[in-house]
């Protein structure tokens, strides 16, 4: 897997040429890897290992020329999901989004489902996408969000949504 120096030297080369990402090469489940800090270093011991154990995902699909996004975990078989809209914009490109519902699944039975008010335009979220790995069926891909931080996500191989 790729290294966080690995990381910031494609990320300096994507600010420059861009990453020729497309919302297309997106689509799937992505489930977190590792994150760092806005300067590369690794967050607060457990932080990474605690979102892989809640299985801290974000998932993207296009239809109809709409790419939604899911940011979800798991504990059991409560469900924490933020549902919404993105879209890619630029060369580099930033993953523009709005998470528009928020939903509490036990199981089947939903607990909560509540509409989220919309950022305002200087708060909208997004991440910078880094780089897409599509090479050896190990896809991965690295993104720095708005806070700084960088995150490593590797794509589930199943085409389960």
């Amino acid at each position: 897997m790729i290294t966080i120096d690995q990381i910031l030297s494609r990320e300096s080369s994507s600010r420059r040429q861009g990453s020729g990402i497309r919302s297309s090469d997106l689509n799937g489940v992505w489930l977190l890897v590792q994150n760092w800090t806005r300067e590369g270093a690794l967050p607060p011991p457990g932080t990474s290992p605690l979102l892989r154990l809640v299985g801290a995902q974000l998932q993207l699909q296009t239809q109809d020329n709409i790419l939604k996004i899911c940011n979800q975990v798991c504990l059991g078989s409560l469900k924490l999901r933020f549902e919404g809209k993105a879209e890619l914009k630029g060369d580099r490109p930033l993953l523009l989004f709005r998470f528009s519902t928020l939903v509490l699944n036990f199981g089947s039975i939903t607990l909560l489902r509540k509409v989220l008010p919309e950022p305002s335009a200087n708060r909208t979220p997004f991440f910078a996408l880094i780089d897409l790995n599509r090479q050896d069926g190990s896809d991965w891909l690295a993104a720095r969000g708005r806070g700084g931080g960088v995150a490593l996500w590797k794509r589930l191989e199943t085409t389960e949504q």
